[in-house]
């Protein structure tokens, strides 16, 4: 399994595509950094001005807002970068004619196809890590560190500067796993195709209409929102949900709802034991004649 598992990550690291979701985020992040950096103060300013009065001590623009700043608006968008590999693993071996070869080596289907699942995990842990260091480090290099301020609707949550950093690393194992249900869906597309494109674009347009479906309050579509990945992908935003004392003081260390947080965490991980369990059923018994 060992010699499997780094013979399919040389495939993928080999694969020039494969930097391109790396280059995509570092850009993105870099923009943004950049955007506040020099106009921060204006988009804060943008954000307080319905509120008359509120003090905090020390600066809202530091390491940690730009952080979830950066994770609100690129964690959206990372599912297509991984779908670009896990669409890529079993497709791409079937469109250079290679399949059929490999699965004549005296090596089990389930051995072979969990060995690449295990690879394209590895590679979104990999791009998330190198996402974290970017957001997270970076930022508080540049900006320096202090309470978090996170701003919902009409409430602001403050979090004292102690208590950030591990909510942070809580955040990144969460998104970790809504990633590989991603890269988990397009692995299991592959199986269908002969040709990267179709897995990556299938893969992308199920999360599309499952994230549409998720924001629609229609009754029809109610009943189907606790069953859809799509609806637990935000989850890691729980961890910055901290609870109040009845003064409106911040509980350090504390969540608002982690069952809710550990509930979506294992209907997540149901989903890609699902599509890798079926991925597995189905390739041992696939006629593969490319």
């Amino acid at each position: 399994m060992w010699t499997l598992l780094q013979i399919e990550l040389f495939k993928i690291f080999k694969r020039p595509r494969t930097y391109i979701a790396f280059i995509a985020i570092a850009a993105i992040v870099i923009l943004i950094q950049l955007a506040l950096y020099l106009d921060g103060k204006t988009y804060i300013g943008f954000l307080l001005q319905s509120i008359e009065r509120f003090n905090v001590e020390g600066k809202i623009l530091n390491g940690y807002f730009v952080c979830y700043f950066i994770l609100q608006t690129l964690l959206i968008h990372v599912p297509l970068l991984i779908a670009l590999v896990g669409g890529d693993m079993i497709a791409g071996e079937a469109n250079m004619g290679t399949l059929r070869l490999l699965i004549s080596k005296p090596i089990s289907r389930s051995t072979l196809l969990i060995s690449k699942f295990l690879a394209s995990t590895i590679y979104t842990l990999m791009l998330l890590i190198w996402m974290a260091i970017l957001s997270l480090l970076v930022s508080l290099l540049i900006f320096g560190s202090g309470d978090l301020m996170v701003f919902q609707s009409q409430v602001i949550i403050q979090i004292p500067q102690s208590d950030v950093f591990w909510r942070y690393l809580a955040a990144f194992g969460f998104a970790a796993i809504a990633m590989t249900t991603v890269a988990a869906l397009s692995f299991f597309l592959s199986l269908f195709a002969e040709n990267s494109i179709g897995p990556i674009v299938a893969a992308m347009s199920i999360v599309i209409v499952c994230t549409i479906l998720t924001t629609m309050d229609l009754p029809l579509f109610l009943s189907m929102k606790p069953f859809l990945f799509t609806s637990h992908m935000l989850g890691w935003k729980g961890f910055f949900d901290i609870k109040a004392t009845t003064g409106n003081s911040a509980v350090p260390g504390s969540i608002q709802n982690l069952p809710a947080i550990l509930r979506s965490a294992l209907i997540l991980v149901v989903h890609i034991i699902g599509f890798v369990g079926a991925a597995v059923i189905i390739f041992r018994k696939k006629d593969v004649l490319s």
